[in-house]
């Protein structure tokens, strides 16, 4: 645990689960305030109708070291996005770094589906959930995150822009949905580098997210069991370390270097020298493509 984002002020916007929860902890255990924010409470539950909650998170923060707020946000509605917006000017006047990280359509889309059979309605609803929200987010939160130089904007998406733009994601509307996370990191890092700002996308590798455990029957403790059934799982990570990268990227003054970029948890892990939780360094994507893709039995020497 370290101060290295004492005093900075973070926004993880979908921050229930996996990727969100692990970022959100990291930024604390850095020593950040962290907003955290979602749509499953401990009165309510998200349509996810998952058992995690951001209280829990916000929690979880706090633990790691930082301080952790959560704030009850429907990303897709104008007003509680602006109104969370107001609220983090009015408690702490500045806004350091913006994590889009909102998703939620992990039972709306099928991997066997092609489009014309695809649910139109879930899949049109796998848009909203994946773009609208991002882009309504940054659209409020941008003034504030300017307002003085060197805030950091962080678009979390599957899969790196070269390896979306070169590999099919399966299912029509989650390539869509991942492919467009990378550009609006493009396009806002256009339009925030004149106000010294930075935006980039970044990847975790094979998350052992809450849901991806509960498929395979394991936890993080005996995760190594699914091994038998799914060998290529070896590479997989903790939310942990896509965590880190974050943490990584808003402590690095030089930050504005990555500005545009799509980047990957295990790539930066190779720049910052951050590990995951069991001392690792797993480069997922370069595994995809050397071993995975091409057919290789599952090996993970040289790639964690």
């Amino acid at each position: 645990m370290t101060s290295s984002l004492a005093g900075k002020v973070a926004l993880v916007a979908g921050a229930t689960r996996g990727a969100g929860r692990g970022i959100a902890i990291e930024l604390g255990a850095a020593g950040a305030t962290v907003y955290v924010t979602g749509r499953s409470t401990r009165e309510r539950r998200s349509e996810m109708n998952r058992p995690e909650t951001i209280e829990e998170t916000a929690e979880l923060v706090t633990a790691a070291g930082g301080r952790g707020i959560a704030v009850p946000v429907d990303h897709l509605d104008r007003e509680q996005v602006r109104a969370l917006v107001a609220r983090i000017d009015a408690e702490q006047g500045a806004l350091d770094v913006l994590v889009n990280d909102i998703w939620g359509g992990e039972l709306l889309f099928s991997w066997t589906d092609r489009l014309w059979e695809h649910s139109l309605d879930d899949g049109l609803r796998i848009l909203r959930l994946a773009v609208d929200t991002h882009i309504i987010t940054s659209h409020y939160a941008l003034p504030l995150l300017i307002r003085k130089p060197g805030g950091l904007v962080v678009e979390v998406t599957d899969g790196t822009a070269d390896y979306n733009a070169a590999n099919y994601r399966v299912s029509f509307f989650y390539d869509l949905a991942k492919t467009s996370v990378n550009r609006m990191a493009f396009a806002q890092a256009k339009e925030l580098a004149p106000h010294g700002a930075t935006a980039v996308s970044l990847t975790p590798g094979w998350l052992r997210s809450e849901l991806m455990l509960e498929h395979f029957g394991v936890t993080e403790a005996d995760w190594r069991d699914a091994l038998a059934k799914v060998p290529h799982f070896a590479i997989s990570e903790s939310p942990a370390f896509v965590g880190r990268a974050v943490a990584a990227l808003a402590a690095d003054p030089e930050v504005s270097r990555w500005n545009g970029q799509s980047l990957s948890s295990g790539q930066l892990a190779q720049v910052y020298g951050f590990t995951d939780v069991d001392g690792s360094r797993p480069d997922c994507w370069r595994y995809l493509v050397e071993v995975q893709d091409a057919g290789r039995p599952a090996d993970v020497t040289g790639y964690r």
